[in-house]
């Protein structure tokens, strides 16, 4: 019987969850729903001088964002110290790892003597077969890997195809430093194998990590899971991402008002693809998303094509989904401080809720979306833009606005219908085009030259704001 699929994000918690962590935390957790298996969360945090408890809750609060769930709590790596401990007593016991009692000023005379030969600076293994008892006194050892001089270890991995290492080149790695503190490579193992992870699947510059690390397996004498190391993230030059590409936080990006589903469909998009399809669903993604559909070369971030994706879902998203986005974006916006205050009135969630049909359609993202709904709590009179400045000193425009208020005014029932109905037949009369009535009406009601559907705009001011506005510009 087939065991079911674990898989792991496992990242270190020195800094934000970036966008590259973000990807492989998704490739994780796509492929275990996948098949139906979990995805299990471990923080790497042996590294004692940078690990912050900050860095712990904005990795944790970014996968939240983005609907990335993991079974179980957290697993700590630090508090495994005691086992990985366990596990290199273990293999010297077996004689597969042995104690080195060679000091730093030693190693690094050694690695200073290996570039003067134009050497690569590997351990020489001169702890390798001597006998302990000629430890020099007061120096406490490292445990190091008994490794094999000669052969090969050989990867299998799902994207890389087959990569082989001389082992020659894989010198005997430390397990335990001389401190008692095990290393990466050693709890890595440990950690993969007792939290029964099948799948490994992680950046490409751990590949030669996943060498040192097989061997180990096969000293410990457990399986070596299954492998698929996936290309790093390009910036759209070719270069290696940076800030200036897009590797931030995912905070960054919930503050820059990207949809969580868009921002899943943008990363799985970034390395991995389904025939020509370019916009998937969440269930689309977990139906199709296998490892051999992921590229060998390196995928490039662009900024241009995340905001026009994360535009269509804006769109696509029904309005009850679209509110909830925006009210969970809300406290994170740096220009939602007007909007929130707002929020607070009695009715007035409801008239954003009605806005937002027209506040989407012209938004890529809900900071545009917030910055476009201002009109909603701007106070009276309003502050024009340079555009609607123009339209309201154009020949005629308070003219036609002073002609209409009387006109609004006498609706007896007030919609974006029936306003239109009022402003259209109002344009045929006076020999106008429908635009050149409703652009000086767009100015007066938003203070700006761009807006949503004006007609919306009057049904969600209401009466009494929208002909206040109006009035305001007419008056004098």
């Amino acid at each position: 019987m087939t065991a079911p699929v674990v898989t792991r994000f496992a990242p270190s918690p020195t800094g934000f969850l970036h966008i590259g962590g973000a990807r492989t935390a998704l490739f994780n957790w796509l492929y275990a729903r996948r098949f139906g298996g979990k995805m299990l969360l471990r923080i790497e945090d042996t590294d004692r001088e940078r690990s912050t408890d900050a860095a712990i809750t904005a990795i944790l609060d970014g996968l939240t964002w983005l609907g990335l769930d993991w079974e179980g709590e957290p697993i700590s790596q630090f508090a495994r110290a005691a086992r990985h401990r366990e596990a290199a007593e273990q293999l010297v016991a077996a004689g597969l790892a042995y104690r080195c009692y060679a000091t730093q000023e030693e190693l690094a005379a050694m690695r200073e003597e290996q570039r003067a030969n134009n050497l690569p600076p590997r351990y020489d293994g001169r702890w390798r077969d001597r006998d302990p008892s000629e430890a020099p006194a007061g120096v406490k050892p490292a445990i190091r890997l008994k490794a094999p001089n000669d052969g090969e270890t050989v990867i299998e991995d799902r994207v890389q195809g087959r990569v082989t290492f001389a082992n020659k080149e894989l010198d005997d790695l430390v397990l335990l430093r001389s401190d008692g503190t095990p290393t990466y490579m050693l709890a890595v193992v440990v950690d993969d194998h007792d939290m029964g992870v099948t799948h490994i699947i992680r950046g490409d510059d751990h590949l030669t990590n996943a060498a040192r690390q097989t061997l180990i397996y096969k000293a410990l004498g457990w399986d070596v899971p299954v492998m698929a190391h996936i290309p790093l993230i390009h910036g759209p030059d070719g270069a290696k991402l940076s800030k200036r590409h897009g590797a931030l936080g995912a905070e960054a990006y919930r503050a820059m008002g990207y949809l969580p589903a868009a921002m899943r469909n943008y990363l799985a998009r970034l390395g991995w693809s389904h025939g020509d399809e370019e916009i998937f669903s969440t269930e689309q993604m977990t139906e199709w998303f296998d490892l051999d559909a992921i590229g060998r070369s390196p995928s490039r971030f662009d900024f241009r094509k995340l905001e026009n994706l994360n535009g269509h879902y804006m769109r696509a998203t029904d309005t009850d989904a679209l509110m909830a986005d925006l009210l969970a974006f809300l406290p994170h916006a740096e220009n939602g401080a007007g909007l929130r205050a707002w929020l607070q009135a009695e009715g007035n969630e409801a008239a954003l809720r009605a806005a937002l049909p027209g506040l989407r359609d012209r938004a890529k993202t809900l900071v545009e979306l917030v910055d476009s709904a201002e009109y909603l709590w701007a106070a009276r009179p309003l502050v024009l833009d340079e555009k609607a400045e123009k339209l309201l000193v154009a020949d005629g425009a308070r003219e036609i606005l002073a002609a209409l208020h009387p006109r609004l005014a006498a609706l007896p029932e007030w919609s974006a219908e029936s306003t239109e109905e009022v402003v259209r037949i109002y344009a045929e009369e006076s020999d106008l085009k429908l635009g050149k009535a409703a652009q000086p009406l767009r100015a007066a009601l938003t203070g700006r030259g761009t807006s949503p559907g004006i007609f919306d705009v009057l049904a969600v001011l209401g009466r009494e704001e929208s002909l206040a506005r109006i009035a305001d510009q007419t008056a004098g």
